[in-house]
């Protein structure tokens, strides 16, 4: 049987036809406008300490999975404009109901000359029997679509 301390890792890629270059620009630097471009997903992302787009920052994400509120008050970490990459820590919220030591990585790359969105959630379950966040991999595949969509016309 496996140890609940154990880390896990669910990874997906989306292929991105619209300019990755704004992906990364609104997770990074203009998370609060994605209220506008995807609304049936993101309710708000407040900043609650420092800047947008700086390491050590806090902002809150509001959200909605599967008809649901959600928050998820998140440390940015690892953030690298070369690699087009940000990390969100949580440290508040629902996810730490199910789970400890949550972090949700956003990065951006070219792999054959298609661009992809790859997301990584680092998580650690605090029951052995609490499920896995598939529901919040599903709803980054479903918003990475939707911000595609909407840059793509």
């Amino acid at each position: 049987m496996a140890s609940v301390s154990l880390p896990n890792k669910l990874i997906t890629q989306v292929a991105f036809k619209a300019d990755v270059e704004i992906f990364h620009h609104l997770m990074a630097n203009n998370p609060q406008h994605l209220t506008n471009v995807t609304p049936g997903k993101v309710k708000g992302c407040d900043l609650h300490q420092g800047n947008y787009g700086k390491n050590g920052s806090i902002v809150e994400w509001k959200y909605n999975i599967d008809g649901k509120y959600h928050t998820a008050k998140c440390v940015l970490q690892d953030i690298d404009k070369e690699k087009k990459q940000i990390a969100y820590k949580v440290i508040e919220g629902n996810l730490l109901e199910l789970y400890k030591n949550v972090v949700v990585t956003v990065h951006v790359e070219t792999k054959g000359g298609v661009d992809f969105i790859t997301w990584t959630i680092d998580y650690e379950l605090l029951k052995a029997d609490n499920p896995h966040p598939l529901s919040h991999l599903n709803y980054f595949i479903e918003f990475t679509k939707e911000v595609e969509a909407h840059y793509s016309g």
